[in-house]
């Protein structure tokens, strides 16, 4: 389906001296983060989409320049990667052969004579038992031998995970996930994320570094629930759902089933934590808080 570079305004092209930015995914909930938060900084920002009718979508966000295509298509990689001098790269969640077409794409863009890379992995993606993150190391190792520059984002969980349930948790006062209670998170403002990545590719201070992305808090579903009691003014009930069943109610389709189902195992047994310090430092404010995201999506 891919049709190449579909739009370009008018006097873009001879915006000589101006590098372009080439943004994966740049309509999807957390990479399209990404897209304001460069256009913020005066990026130059090419949107690497899947669909036409997301066109207007992303140029409204800040893009200046569209490219129509799919990971799974080399050809339509490379035409999105002409003339583009750094890349943000999000893998969508669950991407079958996310290996695979990642490293795919980090040749294409080393090929392409990309100079900067920056790739959102994950927290922890040595916890190879989990498939999502263990698909991010071949990624990083592409990377490392690239002779790109590079910068690694390792966010935890992201809040905006809660946005598709919080009606329901509203309506119910119940919030429910396939694991245990007890499991303890780190979670992260996805906003955050996108603010470091926009750093990371318009400033040389992050160059070469492994940042892992956390706001403050480790905590448990309980303690989510006496939060979104908080933020609701009613009773929250925390339960975990039946095996299988998807955290906003809906089921999973069938070629993700197992690979969730083993994330969910993972989490009956394990926390997945780490620390607030780097995103701190980076922002060089507070990160955005879990009650803060409560709170915004309570009035929406």
């Amino acid at each position: 389906m891919s049709q190449g570079l579909e739009y370009q305004p008018s006097g873009t092209s001879s915006d000589k001296g101006q590098d372009t930015v080439l943004v994966v995914g740049a309509a999807g909930r957390f990479a399209g983060l990404v897209v304001p938060a460069l256009a913020r900084r005066g990026a130059k920002v090419r949107a690497f989409i899947r669909k036409a009718e997301e066109t207007d979508a992303v140029l409204e966000a800040g893009a200046v320049e569209v490219a129509i295509g799919d990971l799974d298509e080399l050809s339509s990689v490379q035409r999105a990667l002409r003339g583009v001098s750094s890349v943000f790269y999000l893998a969508p969640a669950f991407l079958r052969r996310e290996a695979e077409l990642g490293v795919r794409f980090v040749a294409a863009a080393q090929e392409g004579g990309v100079r900067r890379f920056v790739f959102s992995s994950v927290i922890h993606p040595v916890l190879t038992e989990l498939v999502n993150h263990a698909a991010k190391i071949p990624v990083e190792e592409a990377v490392l031998t690239s002779g790109m520059e590079y910068v690694f984002l390792q966010p935890a969980m992201f809040f905006q995970n809660f946005a598709a349930s919080f009606p329901k948790i509203r309506a119910t006062g119940i919030f429910g996930e396939p694991w245990s209670s007890d499991t303890r998170f780190s979670r992260v403002d996805y906003r955050d994320v996108a603010e470091v990545a926009a750093i990371a590719l318009t400033e040389e201070r992050l160059l070469f570094g492994t940042f892992e992305l956390c706001a403050d808090g480790h905590l448990n579903r309980r303690d989510v629930a006496k939060l979104l009691g908080e933020v609701l003014g009613r009773d929250v009930k925390p339960v975990k759902l039946e095996s299988g069943q998807a955290p906003s109610g809906g089921k999973p389709e069938d070629e993700q089933r197992a690979m969730l189902q083993k994330m969910f195992d993972w989490y009956d047994r394990h926390a997945l934590v780490g620390n607030a310090i780097t995103l701190r430092a980076i922002l060089g404010r507070e990160p955005r808080t879990l009650r803060g995201y409560f709170e915004e999506l309570a009035v929406t």
